[in-house]
């Protein structure tokens, strides 16, 4: 079995360069996964809802995102993610991201929530 495989996995995230977190509220990631193509929606904190579609090859994940903000407005990007795998076995997802248009890179954590 493939102990990184991200089908039906959830993640909240829990810092983020590009804005504060709301540890009340973070952003929430639903992920799926077939063959390697990874898909998923994230909604919560700045977004109210979003989309992505990428692959991951072992611990390694690149994806397209697009999001609708709270604020009005939408946001866009790629990313690229690191997959680690915490002492309780659970995932995190360190990423590394830049909005269309911006071409500053800001850095992401994302925890796996069961």
């Amino acid at each position: 079995m493939d102990d990184k495989n991200l089908n039906n996995r959830r993640f909240v995230m829990v810092s983020s360069t590009a804005s504060e977190v709301d540890p009340d509220a973070p952003t929430e990631f639903v992920y799926l996964e077939e063959d390697g193509i990874v898909w998923g929606s994230y909604f919560g904190d700045t977004v109210v809802h979003g989309h992505f579609v990428g692959s991951r090859d072992d611990d390694r994940l690149e994806i397209t995102y697009i999001h609708h903000l709270k604020k009005g407005g939408h946001a866009g990007g790629r990313s690229t993610s690191r997959i680690e795998t915490r002492p309780d076995g659970l995932l995190h997802l360190v990423e590394e991201f830049q909005f269309e248009g911006d071409d500053r890179t800001h850095v992401s954590v994302c925890a796996e929530v069961r």
